[in-house]
């Protein structure tokens, strides 16, 4: 088992896009109350008093969409300036991030993920759940502004649905031959949109690869971040390609994270819902962070029999909060 020293934390449920493998379509979603969210404050005291001593150094922003949630860059600067802070990345729809890539930057973000699931804009609205104009040039602007500002490495995230955009991996694995990005293939999951991934299903990593092994050759990178994606190389490509393999190659023995909802729940494994912690209630009521810190210890202590591998063990099956409700 790893040391577990990743804190996911969702800033904010809400999001601008609706996207498929993330919301059901047409499901009319409950967002937490402005009041319900964990405040700056509450969160950084959190982080400074109760997960950093207890050994957590790396933290990821998520949502929903977190540069919906106000303040975000100086909640960058606040937790990039604490000392303990060994890592501090972003993952973002790019739809609001050219004009902020900068002022992240300045503030300490220097890694980011951008969830980009196609080429096309037609697919690409259509896996966004947008039936409006595109927006896929205005989360290319995005993506491009990251680069230019200096965001390095810089992942593009592309969760593969069977029939929807699987055609493109090819195309998507290319943008990281004469570009240091680094493409991550996702496994799509059960979580946020059942009915889908009962029609659509899953692509094994496996097939991916075969498919890009056959048309450049792959080689496995020592480049390693701090997840579980396997990393490979396409020969003489500046980036690299990941896969996450949730489903095909069960990673639980690797997992080093945990995630923290916008409204303060502790959660220790994304695919099953055992075990979690209501942080913010506790603090809010008065809860010493001491005692805090002892409970986040007990449930690092039990998480390897949390993690999906062992989700018989109290899981009910059944996921009651979306992919953006509990952050990623």
């Amino acid at each position: 088992m790893n040391q577990v020293d990743y804190l996911r934390i969702s800033l904010i449920d809400r999001c601008n896009f609706r996207c498929q493998y993330c919301m059901p379509e047409g499901a009319e979603l409950d967002y937490i109350l402005q009041q319900a969210l964990l405040s700056y404050e509450e969160l950084l005291t959190l982080i400074e008093e109760v997960f950093i001593p207890v050994g957590f150094t790396r933290f990821r922003l998520t949502g929903g969409e977190p540069l919906l949630r106000p303040r975000v860059v100086e909640l960058v600067g606040a937790i990039a300036s604490l000392p303990q802070t060994q890592d501090l990345s972003m993952t973002t729809n790019a739809f609001l991030l050219a004009p902020l890539a900068q002022d992240l930057y300045n503030a300490g973000l220097r890694r980011i993920n951008i969830s980009l699931d196609s080429l096309d804009p037609k697919t690409f609205d259509l896996i966004s759940g947008n039936r409006g104009r595109s927006r896929w040039e205005q989360v290319w602007l995005g993506i491009q502004a990251a680069y230019q500002v200096g965001f390095n490495p810089l992942k593009l995230n592309v969760v593969v649905i069977p029939g929807v955009n699987d055609r493109e991996v090819l195309d998507l694995a290319a943008l990281s031959i004469d570009r240091e990005w680094h493409v991550r293939f996702i496994e799509f999951m059960p979580i946020g949109n059942s009915d889908l991934f009962g029609d659509r299903g899953w692509v094994a990593s496996e097939e991916l690869r075969q498919q890009i092994r056959s048309r450049w050759g792959l080689t496995e990178s020592q480049v390693r971040g701090n997840g579980p994606a396997d990393v490979f190389k396409i020969p003489g490509a500046k980036g690299t390609l990941g896969f996450i393999s949730q489903m095909s190659e069960c990673f639980c023995d690797r997992c080093n994270r945990m995630r923290l909802s916008a409204d303060g729940w502790l959660r220790p494994c994304l695919l099953n819902e055992t075990g979690q912690i209501d942080l913010k209630t506790a603090l809010r009521n008065g809860v010493n962070p001491a005692e805090l810190r002892e409970r986040v210890r007990e449930l690092l202590t039990i998480k390897p029999e949390i993690n999906f591998k062992e989700r018989n063990s109290g899981n009910t099956g059944l996921y009651r909060r979306t992919m953006s409700q509990i952050g990623g």
